[in-house]
């Protein structure tokens, strides 16, 4: 085997045509050499051996993108810090680097690219995951580096095994089951999550859609959704672990259980049924399309009181012409129909959406309509992205409109955005809200109220997992401050327990740290690992000793 060669998979390290050793040695005869007595050396090297210990590395686990690509990372870094890796945040200490992708913008892809390059420069060892390599395989900056495809992620202790050695391994399959492709990797699987409040848990991948501007559906494929029992099953033990907010994520949740014959409120059903009292239910990103035959049912589960009153449903442009050269199956006016329905029968609800400008057939009068779309609805969470043509997609070989007419249209976009303040009617209001982070300054409490609405609290107490009563003072562009009306109010949700450690292991009987996990030598392959080398040396010393003594 030569070091750097590709590999395919883990098994073509042995390659089936290659001879045994029996045969390889069979047809020799047995030679025995004349005695001759020479002076030991004592510039003589000494004898080598093996010095890679599967699970005594540190590794540095790096993920770009959205809360999908975010959970498979945690999941990545659990089975290594469950194998014995030590997880590591300053990358320049450890000996491996795990780069987790994202495709949806060139920007996300160039951050990739010039980490890849930097761990290059440092001698890193690396494997790369997510959706770049999965969706470009063979994209020149990626050839001979090891590869985890986005649904081998339960494989990544071998990968990464393999990758010190100075293999390069590449795996890309698809999870199936009769035939049937599945969600991926197991959902019980160890994770580090990071947050210790806060549980993702993707609910199916891949989506039913054909956009032509999106790279993501070549690598996450298409729908294959987890079983509900599966789902439930993993929410229920997260909150063992004294999680107390959880993020459904996937492509388009809407969309999960079409392949399986279930509904996505079938699946919301059964899961508020498990939430204890105090904690809440995120769900993520829906198309128009899927959540249409739903409206009803939706509408319920979002005034649950263990709900969010919150839905992101990316409508992309304004006008009908340009969402058909999208392929986005849905005319503007079902979009409008699935946000008033839903604010009519919703209290408060939040719909945040998302805009591309400047896609490559939207007129001035396609623009002009997406902005009186924003002027209407004044969305409070608006994720404006400009078109980017991504490698691939159909859109990409469309005639592109000019560099600076597209700045113009996105910073328009932004300026308008800018015009209104969606929470200020909300001052003086008293309401709940779920304590889970810390505002990036480290100066408040960060947590949401029943619309997800994001409220800085004062760091008055221990209030971190905790739901208090507040009421809003202040209200700026992304964000309400408030005042504490009674510290009394702050309680852990029923029956939670307090929350795993930063760092420590979920799945693993209540929470093993990554400290730990870092000098459990008695894990059975680190002992056979040790048991080889050790051998291995004291074999060669002998030999190396009794070949001085007979001379």
């Amino acid at each position: 085997m030569v070091h750097g060669e590709d590999i395919e998979d883990i098994e073509d390290i042995i390659g089936q045509g290659d001879e045994s050793p029996d045969e390889r040695y069979s047809s020799r005869k047995l030679v025995i050499p004349k005695y001759k007595r020479l002076r030991p050396k004592l510039s003589e090297a000494a004898p080598e051996a093996d010095s890679i210990i599967p699970g005594t590395q540190r590794v540095y686990v790096k993920t770009w993108g959205c809360s999908h690509n975010n959970s498979d990372g945690e999941y990545m870094a659990g089975q290594l810090a469950a194998y014995g890796y030590q997880i590591v945040d300053a990358k320049q200490d450890a000996d491996l680097w795990l780069l987790n992708s994202c495709t949806v913008k060139n920007p996300a892809e160039d951050h990739f690219r010039n980490e890849i390059k930097l761990a290059q420069s440092l001698d890193k060892k690396i494997v790369v995951a997510g959706c770049v390599p999965q969706g470009e395989r063979k994209t020149g900056y990626l050839q001979g580096l090891s590869v985890i495809g986005v649904q081998q992620i339960d494989r990544v202790v071998e990968v990464v095994e393999e990758t010190l050695k100075g293999h390069s391994v590449r795996l890309f399959g698809a999870k199936k089951s009769d035939g049937r492709k599945i969600g991926g990797a197991r959902l019980d699987l160890p994770k580090i999550r990071k947050n210790p409040l806060i549980e993702i848990i993707a609910i199916n991948t891949g989506c039913l859609n054909q956009c032509t501007y999106c790279k993501t559906k070549h690598a996450r494929g298409e729908l294959g959704s987890y079983p509900p029992e599966e789902i439930v099953a993993r929410a229920e033990q997260s909150f063992q672990e004294g999680v107390v907010e959880l993020w459904l994520t996937s492509e388009d949740t809407g969309a999960y259980g079409k392949d399986i014959g279930v509904t996505l409120p079938q699946l919301l059903w059964k899961l508020v049924e498990v939430i204890p009292e105090g904690c809440m239910l995120r769900l993520g990103m829906t198309n128009p399309p899927y959540i249409l035959e739903h409206l009803e049912e939706m509408a319920k589960i979002l005034n649950h009181p263990r709900v969010y009153s919150f839905l992101h449903v990316p409508v992309q442009a304004g006008s009908d012409n340009v969402l058909l050269e999208m392929k986005r199956e849905y005319t503007v006016e079902d979009f409008k129909h699935v946000v008033d329905f839903l604010k009519q029968r919703v209290p408060g609800i939040t719909i945040a959406t998302d805009l591309i400008c400047g896609f490559p057939t939207e007129t001035e009068e396609d623009f002009e309509g997406t902005l009186k779309l924003v002027e209407e609805y004044k969305f409070p969470s608006l994720f404006i992205n400009q078109f980017f043509p991504r490698p691939g997609t159909p859109a990409a070989k469309m005639q592109r409109i000019p560099a600076d007419v597209v700045k113009k249209r996105t910073k328009k976009a932004h300026e308008l955005f800018q015009t209104y303040f969606p929470y200020n009617h909300k001052i003086g209001e008293t309401q709940d809200v779920l304590i889970t982070e810390l505002s990036t300054d480290r100066k408040y409490y960060v947590g949401h109220n029943k619309s997800y609405d994001q409220v800085l609290v004062p760091m008055d107490g221990d209030f971190m997992g905790k739901k208090l009563t507040v009421e809003i003072t202040e209200a700026g562009k992304h964000f309400m401050k408030c005042k504490i009306t009674d510290i009394s109010s702050a309680s852990r949700p029923g029956g939670v327990p307090e929350p795993l450690k930063l760092g420590e292991l979920s799945g693993c009987g209540g929470g093993i740290s990554n400290e730990t996990v870092k000098n459990r030598m008695y894990h059975p392959l680190l002992v056979v690992s040790l048991f080889v080398l050790i051998t291995s040396v004291m074999l060669r010393l002998y030999y190396s000793l009794s070949s001085v003594i007979t001379r």
